[in-house]
């Protein structure tokens, strides 16, 4: 399957929603080749603003400007972005439901070799505990377009989590529609339900057709919206198969796996395993030996179902 880089379809449709409204500005942490914003400072020099390696005021100006009715994109990498800027986030943007858009991109493991103190895997835990604000993570380019076409349509604070390297493209063929708000089912499966977001949907559709070869029918879910998350499809998952895995490229403290078992917990009661990085920082390595050494393959999303169908069943 062809790949795409969601950070080229974030930056490229940035400048064709610019052309459609002229009230949309971006804001850059003096980042904007690596995060793909320069395609929008190119065409738009007049409504693009680089703060400088300066992530508080980022947000300060990006608040100011929604204020006075912009439509903002603010946009760094997601460590810096969630992680230094949060009180300013909390206190200037999520209080007063401004209209900010924190599209932050070399989210989770993918940053490699810059090791642990680049690799974002608490954002969404940071972002998802913010009253107003909501978060989307796309699992390939079309999907990103279609959600920053979302954001750029309706007000609030939203925050977009967007990863380095390419996706497969895996929303083309099915003619896919983003819904805020909704999952997506990618196959069908009463044995077990996989629910992933972001880079793990792929690792996940991998795993699912090794299941099929080895009789187990397992249901694909794209959660690509974490907040608010879709809990009438976590509901209908828990009653229908009874186990559900969940796999991020995120810490499985307060991210997806998190989410989905709170809402288990109080509608539906059934077994939850989380694939995620478990309770530690990143190291350097390519995002290969990354996903490899913290076990978010398909191989291990495999091996982690035949564990869960064998318990099920004893």
């Amino acid at each position: 399957m062809d790949k795409e880089s969601i950070r080229e379809a974030f930056g490229k449709s940035l400048v064709e929603i610019g052309r459609i409204d002229e009230k949309v500005v971006v804001v850059d942490a003096d980042l904007s080749v690596s995060t793909k914003t320069d395609y929008f400072k190119k065409t738009f020099p007049g409504r693009f603003v680089n703060v400088g390696i300066a992530e508080q005021n980022l947000i300060g100006v990006s608040a100011g400007l929604a204020s006075a009715g912009m439509t903002v994109f603010a946009s760094s990498f997601s460590v810096f972005e969630t992680g230094r800027a949060f009180e300013i986030i909390r206190n200037m943007v999520c209080i007063a439901k401004l209209n900010v858009k924190l599209c932050a991109t070399h989210a989770g493991l993918m940053t490699g070799e810059d090791g642990g103190t680049h690799q974002s895997i608490e954002d969404i835990a940071i972002m998802r505990a913010l009253p107003n604000m909501s978060i989307m993570v796309p699992s390939d380019a079309e999907e990103t377009r279609q959600m920053l076409k979302y954001m750029s349509e309706n007000n609030g604070p939203m925050y977009l989590r967007l990863v380095r390297d390419d996706l497969e493209n895996i929303n083309l063929e099915e003619d896919y529609i983003f819904e805020f708000g909704k999952a997506k089912q990618f196959s069908e499966g009463d044995d077990l339900t996989i629910i992933a977001c972001g880079p793990m949907v792929w690792e996940a559709i991998k795993a699912a057709e090794i299941l099929r070869e080895k009789g187990i029918l397992a249901r694909v879910i794209n959660m690509s919206t974490i907040k608010p998350i879709d809990t009438e499809m976590i509901v209908k998952c828990a009653k229908e198969t009874e186990i559900i895995i969940t796999v991020e490229d995120h810490s499985i403290i307060g991210g997806l796996g998190s989410a989905v078992s709170e809402v288990v917990c109080e509608n539906n009661p059934a077994i939850v395993r989380k694939i995620g990085v478990c309770d530690k920082f990143g190291v350097s390595g390519s995002t290969e030996e990354l996903y490899e050494h913290f076990g978010l393959t398909h191989n291990n999303i495999v091996d982690t179902a035949l564990e869960l169908m064998n318990e099920n069943y004893e």
